[in-house]
């Protein structure tokens, strides 16, 4: 029995880390790309990668969304730990923080993919609208990749507040 609860402390420890891992990784690479293809202001270019970009945050970055959460809670229950702990508490706040910040961000890699698409298809340049959007999108990463490195501070450092 003891086998059996170690094993499963090492899986869950294994999908939490695999999932923040995603979290980060997907997170710096849609930003990569997405800089890198506005720096070419070629539509076409943009068009196709923020459709990538669309598509790996819903497959990668969504399922690491929701699987954070139950990993995590699963995770504190079996150390015995309380999600009430100072630490654990101030990452699920940074956790609500990331989303608030990640989901206008995925609205708008759409939109940004929208409207370089129709600047393909017009033959024409990339609207203002877009520009704005990038620089929003652009500045919402800031803090989102912010608290994503906090978060993970915390579940390696686990401190102690006061």
């Amino acid at each position: 029995m003891a086998v059996l609860q170690a094993d499963w402390l090492h899986i869950l420890r294994v999908l939490h880390i695999l999932g923040a891992t995603v979290l980060l990784g997907t997170g710096a690479g849609i930003a990569f790309f997405m800089v890198m293809a506005n720096r070419t202001r070629d539509p076409k270019i943009i068009a196709h990668t923020a459709q990538t970009v669309v598509i790996a945050d819903f497959i990668f970055t969504a399922a690491a969304v929701i699987a954070q959460p139950f990993t995590g809670a699963l995770l504190a229950n079996a150390m015995g730990w309380k999600l009430n702990e100072p630490w654990i508490a101030l990452s699920l706040a940074l956790y609500v923080v990331t989303g608030l910040f990640w989901l206008p961000v995925v609205w708008i890699q759409m939109q940004l993919r929208n409207l370089a698409a129709a600047a393909d298809r017009d033959g024409t340049a990339l609207p203002a609208r877009y520009d704005r959007l990038f620089r929003i999108w652009f500045f919402c990463g800031f803090p989102a990749f912010a608290a994503v490195l906090a978060i993970l501070w915390l579940m390696v450092s686990r401190p102690t507040f006061g």
